[in-house]
């Protein structure tokens, strides 16, 4: 384990502490041109100058554009119609449980010891807790989902690293950004910039808000450079078009969102502007000069116009003649020739009543967010039924909940790897031997698939029934598991070991209890037992 502050080989220092991995000769013989795939999209530095220097960009251009991206992101959550999406996805994600976390850990594919399993089971729930995943698990996940990154920092006493995570406190998002640098040298025989050190590590800036503008004072110019083993760092596996800026799974409701923003706010300023109806004054002002017809015209609307304002501070009503709003009468002059003074109507709007653009815009944004649109229609009543029930578009927004809570559940697992390492219960390579049999198991509430998995059952044992009478001369039974029940080959062989286990046995005296023997085997009780058996005779009992 390092220290606490250590000092890379870029010169800086790094905050943190450091899980050391032992390096392969075969590591070391890797020629690359190009550094591995990251999903997390960290900003790539190149070395600058020569192969022997090294250059790391750190004055927060970077960190101010993913500011202003996460909050646009914030933004447009508070919007009413995106916070009912949000909390429908997140209150799907996250079922709250009243006696545990809702949330458990499967280890039924890992080949290990019982003891080890118990082991891992204990610090993953001692994660949990230190988290407070009971109470704060719907805002952990909504924050992830909104910010499409969530953030921690792991702390752990540096003189006694075997104590493990003794604390897990939240970062904000904002102000952490990880960073890669490349330093690529030139290869003697082909002349081509292979990999030459391959450093990833996180900048953490503090930033100081003024007049809604992200500035930089003299104690956040640098940032602080952070190991990334020191921080649990979880993205929501989206990157833009240039593979290097993690985006939002509200990324794509940005547009629709400020689409409906606008049609909303016109629509309130037609219907201010035209509902009311006005009339128009065409004032006869004869061959009367310009200045004079203009005067003679004021005078006339001085005399009839009487505005009435009410001041909602006092109470009162007064007279406001001073100014004319659009919604008022109109004044024209009208020269001679023409007719004399007139009063009209000017009507108001009409088909005020109309809303298709608006609601063309909100089913626009229901499907950029992946809800349902019957789940945010409250005319819409929940109810259950068959299979045939149930729409399509419900199965897919269960499998889109899959798909969040397995790319969730890596920061559960980032975060039980460190633990389990520093503790020393297993070490990196059994982690990664492993690591793809550890399932996180999350508690449902979505009826929609039971209702389609016991569907799905139903028919195959309706299935199985009517192809019971040729199992035996036309089709195996190894041939209808397979394509009537649908199993696989470790599902076969787990089902004949079970079912094997639950056969009765015959014990070394006889037969088991429930097993009655065979007729020409069956013999008349012993005097000394208390009950009576029937013996079945040939040609009557």
């Amino acid at each position: 384990m390092a220290e606490q502050e250590q000092k890379s080989a870029s010169g800086f220092n790094i905050f943190g502490f450091e899980i050391k991995r032992k390096k392969s000769e075969d590591d070391k013989n890797i020629k690359a041109l190009v550094p591995k795939v990251d999903e997390d999209g960290p900003g790539y530095v190149t070395a600058a100058g020569s192969h022997f220097g090294q250059y790391v960009d750190i004055d927060g251009n970077s960190a101010k554009d993913n500011y202003q991206l996460i909050m646009k992101y914030r933004g447009i959550a508070l919007y009413p119609e995106v916070d009912l999406a949000i909390e429908d996805i997140v209150n799907e994600s996250i079922v709250g449980s009243d006696t545990g976390f809702g949330l458990d850990l499967v280890l039924d594919d890992v080949n290990i010891s019982k003891s080890i399993k118990n082991k891992i089971k204990e610090e993953f729930e001692q994660i949990l807790s230190m988290l407070k995943f009971s109470d704060l698990g719907h805002d952990i996940f909504r924050r992830w989902y909104i910010d499409g990154r969530i953030c921690y920092q792991l702390i752990v006493n540096e003189t006694t690293p075997k104590k493990g995570i003794l604390e897990i406190r939240p970062i904000d998002t904002s102000k952490l950004r990880k960073v890669r640098n490349v330093t690529k040298k030139r290869d003697l025989k082909t002349g081509a910039a292979i990999i030459d050190k391959d450093e990833e590590f996180f900048i953490y800036q503090e930033k100081v808000a003024n007049n809604a503008k992200q500035i930089q004072t003299p104690l956040n110019v640098g940032g602080v450079k952070i190991s990334k083993d020191s921080i649990l760092y979880t993205t929501s596996g989206l990157l833009d078009e240039n593979m290097k800026t993690i985006i939002s799974y509200l990324h794509k409701a940005l547009k629709p969102t400020n689409q409906l923003r606008m049609m909303e706010d016109s629509l309130v300023l037609y219907r201010l502007a035209r509902a009311p109806e006005r009339r128009i004054f065409y004032v006869d002002t004869g061959n009367l000069p310009k200045g004079k017809a203009e005067e003679y015209m004021k005078g006339i609307m001085a005399r009839y116009r009487n505005k009435l304002v009410y001041d909602a501070s006092t109470g009162q009503v007064k007279d406001d003649r001073k100014f004319m709003a659009m919604t008022e009468d109109f004044w024209m002059p009208r020269r001679e020739g023409g007719r004399g003074t007139e009063v009209s109507t000017l009507p108001g709007g009409e088909n005020l009543g109309q809303i298709d653009d608006i609601v063309f815009f909100q089913k626009k944004l229901y499907k950029a967010l992946g809800v349902p649109i019957s789940r945010l229609e409250p005319e819409n009543n929940f109810a259950l039924g068959r299979s045939n029930e149930i729409t399509r578009d419900e199965l897919k927004f269960q499998k889109f909940i899959d798909r969040l809570r397995k790319r969730f559940s890596l920061l559960f697992k980032e975060a039980l790897k460190r633990q389990l390492i520093l503790k020393n219960i297993i070490t990196e390579e059994d982690w990664d031997e492993w690591s793809g049999n550890i399932i996180f198991k999350y508690d449902r509430d979505n009826h929609f698939t039971e209702l389609k998995e016991a569907e799905l059952l139903r028919e195959r044992l309706q299935n199985m029934d009517i192809i019971q009478n040729y199992v035996g001369e036309y089709f195996s039974k190894e041939w209808v598991m397979k394509n009537v029940l649908v199993m696989d080959e470790d599902e076969i062989k787990n089902m004949k070991t079970q079912l094997e286990s639950e056969a009765p046995k015959e014990d070394e005296d006889g037969p088991a209890p429930d097993q009655a023997p065979p007729e020409d085997e069956q013999v008349p009780p012993s005097s000394g037992q208390k009950h009576s058996i029937d013996i079945n005779v040939k040609g009557g009992k």
